[in-house]
């Protein structure tokens, strides 16, 4: 079993990098614009957006796996 956890580990990183890989390529001034905004924004607000991001992620991954 823990064989199955690394594979679908492994298999999740790479979809990231195929789907930044693929935004990067295709709409780079749209990912420097993006970055001028986020470098904007206060501490706090990043803090709470990755918290909100992360436990959204959790819930999918709860309603996928059970």
């Amino acid at each position: 079993m823990p064989d199955l956890a690394l594979n679908d580990f492994l298999t999740a990183i790479a979809l990231v990098l195929v789907f930044e890989g693929l935004s990067l390529a295709a709409f780079p001034g749209a990912l420097h614009r993006a970055l001028e905004q986020l470098r904007a924004l206060p501490n706090e607000a990043l803090r709470w957006g990755g918290l909100l991001m992360a436990l959204l992620g959790l819930f999918f991954l709860y309603l996928l796996r059970g």
